[in-house]
């Protein structure tokens, strides 16, 4: 069936069906006035969604899968655009399965990913010899011809040892591709729908075509806890069909897996889309098990994708949006960080620790990638924190200065670049004109350092006793906010953070010592002051509060991403030269591992 998607005539797929000779019997009770399509997809996914894996059916269970991705393939024939002319026979015929089908494929996904079945050391195995043949395999019994036998491609792509199981892996692509489809479908008589195309409305007609709804997408939005539902508490019962997942195991497990992007699109798919595990996920005192690989992944950004740098950001943005969250980050100490090599970091914070990963993220983005969505998200993270900030450590308080210097630099870069520009322009018998990009980057940075005025304005207003390291970070670089002193942009936010440095400043002097400062000297003065601070004439600014929005049509990016990820996993081999969905190079690209970003220790040391 692959090679006849691959090489098809048309888009229709006319050679897909089932023909059955003259002298050929038919099954009892065939059903011979069924589409084929829907017979099949009915058939497999009641097979995929049935309670149990066992040793006995693993293979079956697995070959199945395969057969799934194969079946859904023709997506790859298509643009990646969904369009109302695309043909997908057999994606479509399981869109159409009855809810309580789709519930239990959805369920049996999960549990498939969570519970990740081994392959069985005995038990049926493929039989590649013809009957009569003597067998190799045989004589070494089924255990060794399952090893021999299962797909090595499959080996050789995973990275990840917590995901090498096949099983789970071919689940959760499965699962994804199901989740993420899009559908043209006509719209109801007399229906009007409205859609934005940039900055023109149009109405459609009930001729026109709108996007079904995702049944696989639904379920996997209303799924509940085993052990808890929010009907009990509130009352209020759920929309549609409720399939239950046993949260704890699923949470520990995406813990486990996120060094693989499949998993954390289905993190993102979760948080985004189910308000009961986005709740679940908040509540839990070990949030740790979630930040820690995110963290760790991010910090590894030059060895990532930059999909998979956006998602993980994406998922920090929405769980920043919720105050309990930003609270309970800091309490959390975490005894070291093993895997961060620039310096020791012994009992800091996961908050802190969150702030010291976003902003060396930014870094590396200002030198590598310079994504402007990135640096945004970035920010927009750590203003969601700011006010809820308790004892950042010295560490990530000095970053966080260093922050605003690393992006007063470029913008000092920009502005000198437009001057230069004007002076061109000036000099030149034909003029010219400056950039409307060096313009539009000069005005992106211009909000990039009015944001970080705002976090430390934030912190200063909201948590300043909590926050000592903090004062000090500022005390010691404040040469840094000096050149914006009088710019029209910053003064009003430059006036809280000059009126915190006049109150400690005046009492620094009032401690005359003999001798030289030191660091703890210096601490403990903040600290004695931090209990007499009440922060008068301080400024209140609303503070700044960022959500996420998913765009207007995110098909475009997720179904072409999910089968980047269901090829590079599955060892499904397509023919490049048919994949209209994404350039096929895509798939030949490895990332390379950069080298590693290092911070300078003459830019952050005390």
């Amino acid at each position: 069936m692959k090679y006849i998607i691959e090489n098809a005539k048309s888009e229709n797929f006319e050679e897909l069906y089932l023909s059955l000779g003259d002298d050929e019997a038919a099954l009892d009770n065939f059903p011979r006035d069924e589409n084929i399509e829907s017979l099949v997809m009915c058939s497999v996914l009641s097979f995929v969604g049935t309670p149990d894996v066992s040793s006995n059916t693993y293979l079956l269970h697995h070959e199945l899968l395969n057969f799934l991705l194969v079946a859904m393939s023709t997506q790859l024939r298509s643009g990646p655009s969904p369009g109302p002319k695309d043909v997908h026979p057999f994606i479509d015929a399981a869109m159409a399965q009855e809810s309580s089908l789709v519930g239990s494929v959805v369920r049996r996904l999960l549990l498939n990913y969570i519970i990740r079945p081994p392959v069985p050391i005995s038990g049926p195995s493929y039989s590649v010899f013809s009957e009569g043949q003597p067998s190799v395999l045989q004589k070494v019994g089924s255990a060794a011809a399952n090893i021999v036998l299962f797909p090595f491609s499959f080996f050789v792509n995973s990275s990840s040892g917590a995901s090498r199981n096949p099983l789970a892996v071919s689940s959760l692509n499965v699962l994804l591709v199901l989740i993420h489809y899009q559908k043209h479908a006509l719209a109801d008589e007399g229906t009007t729908y409205n859609c934005e195309d940039n900055m023109n409305t149009h109405s459609l007609s009930k001729s026109s075509y709108h996007f079904s709804k995702n049944p696989y997408c639904k379920i996997l939005e209303n799924s509940r806890d085993v052990e808890f539902d929010r009907v009990d508490v509130e009352g209020n019962a759920h929309n549609g069909p409720v399939v239950r997942v046993p949260f704890a195991s699923l949470f520990d497990t995406l813990g486990i897996c996120l060094a693989e992007e499949s998993s954390v699109l289905l993190l993102y798919s979760l948080v985004h889309g189910n308000s009961d595990f986005l709740e679940y996920v908040l509540v839990r005192t070990d949030l740790d098990t979630l930040l820690i690989p995110i963290l760790e992944t991010l910090y590894n950004a030059s060895r990532r994708t930059s999909n998979q740098i956006y998602m993980l950001l994406i998922i920090l943005l929405i769980l920043s949006q919720d105050s309990s969250f930003n609270a309970s980050i800091h309490k959390l100490v975490l005894p070291n960080v093993p895997w961060y090599q620039e310096r020791l970091l012994h009992h800091v914070s996961l908050g802190s620790l969150l702030v010291i990963i976003l902003i060396r993220t930014v870094k590396y983005n200002l030198s590598k990638l310079r994504d402007i969505f990135l640096h945004t998200n970035c920010l927009a993270i750590l203003a969601n924190m700011a006010p809820h900030v308790h004892r950042l450590s010295a560490y990530a308080s000095q970053r966080l200065v260093s922050l605003f210097d690393m992006l007063s630099r470029k913008y000092n870069k920009l502005v000198d670049q437009k001057y230069d520009k004007l002076d061109t322009k000036a000099t030149s018998l034909d003029g010219g004109s400056i950039s409307d990009e060096m313009s539009a980057e000069l005005h992106i940075y211009t909000d990039f350092l009015r944001i970080v005025l705002e976090i430390l304005n934030a912190i200063l207003t909201c948590a300043l006793p909590r926050n000592p390291e903090v004062i000090y970070a500022i005390m010691h670089r404040q040469e840094v906010f000096q050149p914006f002193k009088n710019h029209p942009r910053f003064n009003e936010l430059l006036e809280n953070i000059y009126s915190v440095l006049d109150f400690f400043n005046s009492h620094m002097d009032v401690q005359r010592m003999d001798g030289e400062w030191s660091v703890e000297k210096v601490l403990q003065v903040i600290i004695t002051n931090c209990r007499s601070w009440r922060g008068e004439g301080m400024k209140m600014f609303t503070q700044l509060r960022f959500t996420y929005e998913q765009e207007s049509r995110p098909e475009e990016f997720f179904i072409p991403y999910v089968w980047q990820l269901a090829l590079s996993q599955s060892g499904l081999n397509f023919d490049r030269s048919a994949i209209n969905l994404f350039p096929a190079d895509v798939l030949g690209e490895d990332v390379s591992a950069q080298e590693e970003l290092r911070d300078e220790d003459n830019e952050l040391n005390v």
